[in-house]
């Protein structure tokens, strides 16, 4: 009897921390489509023509448009793919996530968000096995209401 009661009272408490414990995010892949690599535009902050130099970087916007399936946003959602220069090279080695494009809600939207590719890298450029993955819950801190975000955080204008 007095083991049933401990196995009785432990299984209970396993209930109890199940129930309170916070839901674990879950990964939600994403499909991305109509993805174009080019130039960022002359005017973004990011292009920083002033600063060119042959050992600098220039500026690339990835564009595209990620679809949503589902009935909730999908959250902190991130983009990886593989971009190359003109000779099939890779041109951000051992890297193969590129960005981060937040908060995606149900449906189609499009997407942009900025690259920096090291000066001199021969184009043009391709990108190829370009995804995104996001989660059910947020998995990052998050800028806050009032909190100001740097200009390059801004988001890219996506056309």
């Amino acid at each position: 009897m007095n083991g049933l009661l401990r196995l009785l009272t432990a299984l209970a408490l396993g209930l109890v921390l199940l129930l309170a414990a916070p839901a674990r995010a879950r990964a939600a892949d994403l499909q991305v489509s109509d993805v174009v690599l080019e130039l960022c535009p002359s005017g973004d902050l990011a292009t920083q023509p002033d600063l060119a130099r042959p050992m600098g970087a220039s500026c690339w916007a990835l564009r595209g448009v990620v679809l949503n399936p589902g009935s909730r946003p999908v959250v902190d959602t991130d983009v990886f793919g593989l971009i190359l220069d003109a000779s099939g090279e890779p041109v951000l080695p051992n890297r193969s996530r590129v960005g981060s494009i937040g908060d995606i809600p149900p449906g189609r939207s499009s997407f942009a968000l900025r690259l920096a590719v090291p000066a001199g890298t021969p184009g043009p450029l391709r990108s190829v096995k370009v995804r995104a993955r996001g989660f059910n819950a947020p998995v990052r801190s998050r800028a806050g209401v009032d909190d100001e975000l740097l200009p390059l955080e801004q988001g890219l204008a996506a056309s």
